[in-house]
């Protein structure tokens, strides 16, 4: 099992260091079959040894493949929104997603339950909810187990960043009386959510060089707060350290999170562009890196 202080940052940071300069990142690994309509992607193994991708793209999709390099196929869609994130507790496998709107605060987290990954018990809101003139937007979440068999959700915002909050346990619903609470923000941009930067609409919309989504990351000894950079800087006053940007033919990579794979270890996996293919949001592809924990940070 990773660490449990890069799992509580998954929906914007859970990813690699990797030093030198943008020539030296790794590409994209192997992916065959479907690897497009591939938007915020969370990766799950069943017990069979079956590989599931569950993505943004209309409701959500779902395609499954023998292993992490493909060949990915099409198997239908989960009656939820976006923004999937899916973990397993007990016998079930609970998948979270976002009702949202781009450019909206009007949005809300809710859960959905399956035995198979391919048919699913929606059970509504988990409580996150927001409106216009929140603190917050509710989207992109993750729901981390503590060591203590307690819950809490991180979910990525845009508007004021990154926040957590206690969940019931069964994690269905957010703790009574329960606040979220700021883990990560940018006070110079308000951008970061399940990547750092401008997330979509690319073929429409370019924003300036660098802008675009980029992976970062900050750790920390508890999921709750008190996340710092690599050089030390707070992460809830613009710390954070570029783990993975756009290069090469690479553009815009996010949405991303981390994986422990049984026979490629523990790996990085992301939406990304590719620039020889198009920008379009339905464009995005498919992506993923090994990365390595033996610095005490993440590196690709």
């Amino acid at each position: 099992m990773l660490p449990s202080f890069f799992h509580s940052l998954a929906t914007a940071a859970a990813a690699a260091f990797l030093t030198g300069t943008v020539s030296a990142y790794a590409v994209p690994q192997a992916c065959s079959g479907i690897c497009t309509n591939a938007h915020d992607p969370t990766i799950v193994l069943r017990g069979d040894g079956t590989y599931f991708r569950l993505s943004t793209g209309g409701k959500i999709a779902i395609h499954s493949a023998p292993s992490i390099r493909g060949p990915w196929a099409y198997v239908g869609a989960a009656p939820a929104r976006r923004a999937p994130e899916v973990v397993k507790r007990g016998n079930e496998y609970y998948m979270y997603y976002s009702v949202s709107t781009s450019g909206s605060q009007d949005s809300a987290i809710g859960v959905a339950t399956s035995a198979d990954l391919v048919s699913w018990r929606d059970h509504g809101s988990t409580g996150i909810e927001s409106a216009r003139g929140a603190a917050y937007n509710a989207i992109d979440p993750h729901v981390l187990k503590q060591a203590d068999g307690s819950f809490v959700m991180t979910f990525g915002s845009w508007w004021k960043d990154l926040h957590t909050v206690p969940m019931q346990n069964p994690p269905h619903r957010v703790a009574a009386g329960a606040t979220p609470r700021q883990i990560a923000y940018d006070p110079a941009t308000t951008a970061v959510e399940g990547g750092f930067g401008a997330c979509c609409g690319f073929d429409r919309n370019r924003p300036a060089p660098g802008a675009e989504y980029k992976i970062m990351v900050c750790r920390s000894s508890s999921p709750t707060g008190g996340f710092v950079d690599r050089s030390g800087a707070d992460c809830t006053r613009g710390g954070g350290t570029v783990v993975y940007e756009s290069f090469q033919f690479v553009y815009g990579p996010g949405g991303q999170g981390v994986f422990n794979d049984p026979v490629e270890g523990p790996i990085l996996y992301y939406h990304f562009v590719d620039t020889r293919i198009g920008f379009a949001d339905g464009q995005k592809r498919f992506g993923w890196n090994r990365i390595d924990f033996s610095s005490g940070w993440p590196v690709v």
